[in-house]
């Protein structure tokens, strides 16, 4: 076991040339990051899950109900043995041929029973109250770290000039405010990585879960090998977006739609400008070409700059869902309420839209009488608290 961590922290393969591991040790004089400060992040991250838990309890559910938020979820469809049963055992999508054979087999149009499986995959969804709270969670997390990283950066000199990323390396001390800060962040990725197993689903679970694969490992071998200054700046930058989208979604589930839309149009400006603007000119610039000139060729350089590449791809990708939105909506005609959150069949959809399914079924049958009772339609067959036909969805 010894001979693979040695192979593994290769010194010729992390570090720059003519730096060892023997000059990241802490001494009486200075501290520098060590390998196992990052044991520390494991259960910080279950006490930030715990804490996440008791805040979205006892201070994001009261203000929720306090703001009207609705609390019950989508429409429940009703109850049907033998479409429970096509369900839970066979497929949650029936095709055609499936459909055409429980309409004979019931009695019912193919429409009703393609409304029954869009109510009945709805009615696992999450309510408009539990995508409050944990919207409220993050966006209390995201403006604490992200305040907390400004009063941080602002008195340090490689925010100015990021030159002073490489300056003195690897005799860079390590500062306790910095070693503070990203352990907090490490400790919530880590959180993330495992609670979106049981967060809302979104369409894009890979992507995310490959963000958060990326975040971590960047953070975890920037504090081994002490290449952190450029890492606090990373890790600012993209919390600066994080926090005004998680208060406009907020702000959608209290049928604020102004301010909904406002709060939309700034993240909008502020991802596209930090994530396609800032982020390649100010980070990728200084690792791509600082760095090199400041410490030479290494393996590892290489590695962090793929990592930081991928993040930009996943950049470049969000943006075109932004773009793609605002588009949508403009084009018809809902200029004022551009903000995806509000456009239908997103690609983060939480809930499925009815009236695009429905459209494509001949209209062969008339509505059992029943099903009319407990159909939905526009707005009301998905969450419910959005009006004009439109179904709440997430970026």
């Amino acid at each position: 076991m010894a001979g693979i961590l040695a192979w593994f922290w290769n010194e010729r393969f992390w570090l720059p040339h003519n730096v060892t591991w023997a000059d990241l040790q802490s001494t009486e004089e200075a501290a520098f990051p060590q390998a196992e400060d990052l044991y520390l992040a494991f259960p910080l991250a279950f006490c930030i899950f715990m804490i996440r838990l008791l805040f979205e309890r006892f201070i994001a559910k009261p203000c929720a109900l306090g703001l009207k938020v609705q609390a019950n979820g989508p429409q429940k469809a009703q109850p049907n043995a033998i479409l429970e049963k096509v369900f839970t055992a066979i497929t949650k999508h029936p095709d055609e041929k499936r459909l055409e054979g429980l309409s004979k087999q019931l009695d019912w149009d193919v429409r009703s029973i393609q409304r029954w499986f869009r109510q009945r995959r709805n009615q696992e969804k999450p309510s408009t109250l539990t995508k409050f709270c944990e919207s409220m969670w993050r966006f209390t997390f995201y403006l604490y770290i992200f305040t907390y990283g400004i009063r941080f950066l602002k008195k340090t000199p490689w925010l100015w000039n990021t030159r002073q990323c490489w300056n003195g390396y690897p005799y860079q001390p390590l500062l306790p405010d910095l070693h503070y800060y990203y352990i907090v962040e490490l400790s919530f990725y880590w959180s993330l990585m495992f609670s979106q197993f049981i967060d809302i689903k979104r369409k894009d679970f890979g992507i995310m879960f490959t963000h958060h694969i990326v975040t971590v490992t960047l953070i975890t071998f920037s504090y081994v090998t002490n290449l952190t200054r450029v890492g606090t700046l990373t890790l600012c930058l993209h919390d600066a977006a994080d926090v005004v989208l998680e208060a406009a979604k907020m702000a959608n589930y209290c049928k604020c739609q102004k301010l909904s839309d406002l709060l939309f149009l700034t993240f909008a400006i502020v991802f596209i400008v930090s994530r396609l603007g800032i982020y390649p000119l100010w980070i990728l610039n200084t690792t791509l070409f600082e760095l090199y000139e400041a410490l030479g060729n290494f393996p590892a350089l290489w590695i962090f700059n793929a990592l930081l590449v991928i993040l930009q791809i996943l950049h470049c990708f969000w943006s075109y869902l932004i773009i793609k939105a605002a588009y949508k909506a403009i084009s018809k005609g809902k200029a004022g309420k551009w903000n995806p959150l509000h456009v239908a069949k997103d690609d983060r959809s939480d809930i499925e839209s009815s009236s695009d399914e429905e459209e494509t079924v001949p209209r062969s049958k008339t509505l059992h009488s029943t099903i009319t009772t407990n159909g939905t339609s526009g707005a009301n067959g998905t969450n419910g608290y959005l009006t004009g036909g439109t179904c709440s969805e997430e970026h």
